[in-house]
């Protein structure tokens, strides 16, 4: 520090006296007194900070960074896409007991324009000011828009561990929702939306797990051929308008979308679907598709209708990486479509391309690698390779030393004759230290798929919760081999009745990828959906910190 010279008294006396003018008036010598003064309190704090070292700082503080329990976690669940026939049922848990944090609450409302309206003026008493005239500076006529809970939230839980599920608006144009989990509700909190559409059109299920609003989001498998009806559906869970971009890639580079993708705005409090073939003449079997927002945040999602041959959600995908996981491909599949993407950077891809089954990871006969150029998108159809076994699919390099990273869905089918429905499953990331979904359903309506992508075995506990209307969780711990894909039915509470939640638990060994499969035949139609689990990140970590009292003269 460097060090500042302390004042002697004579040079305060001679300043002192160079401030008296020495006409010996009164004034003169009370200004020249309090100079004195002040100038000698400032002599002293010199002086003290002339004589007095800084405080040393505190020694680093040492260990480990600890694990803190999130208290809130928030979610924006899509517009339903039911059509005039379906219905959509949305259902919201928290794993557990819940977090230690005291209190809290966990409810989802539906997306309205009020929500975020600013509230109205009170009216003007007699003999006040006329309306219009100017506001007092700072009452709440001059304040910025509060939110306002309009209407009767769709879903309260009543307390951790029990999912609760409630319909939500049986129209066709119905927004969508968000969902909000404080205090003891926000570890773990998840919505799940789960359509059912029963119109021989178009029968099918659709599922999504609702994820927090974003700012950037990319899917793969989309299309604007044939039949094919995909929608994104863009809602504003925030007190602020968006505007967002949207860019197309296909077998041939980069769509050109015109102004039709660019600059779309979002109103506050609002849903907003555009249909991806509104954005380009042209008929693209194979897309992949980046939703860019330029101001605010979204929750955004891709819903995909092939006529009759099936319709669901497709997810977003985790960011363009060089390694790609896909869990979820069930046995019974009558068809599977992978469809890859290297939309950004000027290399190639050369991919290999392995499936996982009970006895470890092999490459499909025909199918052992995929070429994908840059900025491209490149599909390959897996018909006949599963050999009629549960599977997770994974994308590698085949030169690791020349990695690209890429993006992957697949395209599933279920059949039953003529009938069948489609799901669609993305890259995702491993389950970590916990995972859950919220809808399972039971009488063997739903089955985990659960696949150790490393190099070792992996152990896992999966915890069936109490049911919506009641029993008691039930619990099963699972071995899955190294390189492996394990298949079960969900354990299922006991007693009670309704749907329940599914958690998974990473005991020993990993990663573990997996998914969930609910499968609702109606009409022997095979419908189905499938989520893949992510991390609930329930924890964040904070760094160890400790108090440095010499800032306090630094």
């Amino acid at each position: 520090m460097k060090k500042i010279p302390s004042l002697s008294l004579d040079r305060v006396s001679a300043m002192a006296r160079s401030a008296d003018p020495g006409t010996g008036g009164a004034g003169g010598g009370r200004t020249g007194r309090s100079l004195l003064a002040c100038v000698a309190v400032l002599a002293v704090v010199f002086g003290v900070a002339e004589l007095r070292p800084p405080a040393a700082a505190s020694s680093a503080a040492t260990g480990a960074p600890t694990a803190a329990q999130v208290e809130r976690t928030a979610a924006v669940c899509p517009q339903p896409m039911q059509g005039l026939s379906g219905t959509t049922q949305l259902t919201a848990f928290t794993p557990g007991t819940g977090g230690t944090a005291p209190g809290g609450t966990a409810t989802v409302r539906d997306i309205t324009p009020q929500a975020f309206a600013a509230p109205a003026a009170p009216a003007a008493p007699s003999g006040s000011p006329a309306s219009g005239s100017p506001a007092p500076s700072g009452s709440p006529a001059g304040s910025a828009p509060a939110q306002q809970q309009v209407s009767d939230a769709r879903i309260s839980l009543a307390k951790p561990g029990t999912p609760v599920s409630a319909q939500a608006a049986a129209t066709d144009t119905a927004a969508g929702t968000f969902a909000v989990a404080t205090g003891a509700y926000a570890p773990g909190f998840t919505v799940t939306q789960t359509t059912t559409i029963t119109d021989q059109r178009g029968m099918g299920v659709s599922g999504v797990t609702c994820v927090p609003s974003g700012t950037h989001f990319w899917f793969a498998g989309a299309s604007t051929s044939g039949d094919r009806k995909d929608y994104l559906s863009l809602n504003d869970a925030e007190p602020t308008a968006a505007v967002v971009d949207v860019h197309l890639y296909g077998d041939k580079g980069p769509i050109d979308t015109g102004d039709a993708g660019t600059g779309i705005k979002v109103d506050p409090g609002t849903s907003l679907s555009v249909l991806l073939s509104s954005l380009t003449v042209q008929q693209n079997s194979d897309l992949a598709v980046e939703v860019t927002v330029r101001s605010g945040r979204l929750g955004v999602y891709l819903h995909a209708a092939d006529g009759s041959a099936g319709t669901d959600w497709i997810p977003a995908s985790v960011n363009p990486a060089p390694t790609v996981v896909l869990p979820g491909l069930p046995a019974d599949l009558s068809g599977a479509r992978l469809i890859v993407a290297a939309p950004r950077g000027d290399d190639d891809a050369d991919l290999k391309i392995q499936l996982s089954g009970p006895n470890g990871w092999f490459v499909p006969a025909g199918h052992e690698s995929i070429h994908v150029k840059a900025g491209m998108v490149a599909a390959v159809d897996l018909d006949q390779t599963t050999h009629q076994q549960i599977s997770a699919l994974r994308l590698t390099p085949s030169d690791p030393s020349h990695a690209t990273p890429v993006l992957a869905t697949v395209r599933i089918n279920r059949a039953n004759g003529s009938k069948s429905d489609a799901a669609w499953v993305t890259g995702t990331a491993p389950v970590g230290k916990r995972a859950s979904v919220a809808d399972a359903r039971a009488g063997g309506s739903t089955t985990l798929l659960l696949t150790a992508t490393g190099d070792s075995a992996a152990s896992v506990r999966v915890t069936a919760s109490a049911g919506s209307g009641g029993g008691t969780p039930a619990t099963k711990d699972v071995d899955i081999p190294a390189g492996s894909t394990v298949s079960l039915p969900a354990p299922e509470p006991g007693g009670g009745s309704g749907n329940f939640g599914l958690t998974v638990e990473t005991v020993k060994g990993g990663p573990v990828v997996a998914a969930r499969m609910l499968a609702l035949t109606t009409k022997d139609v095979p419908m189905f959906t499938v989520q893949t689990l992510q991390d609930d990140h329930s924890f964040v970590q904070v760094p160890p910190a400790a108090p440095d009292p010499g800032l306090l003269v630094h």
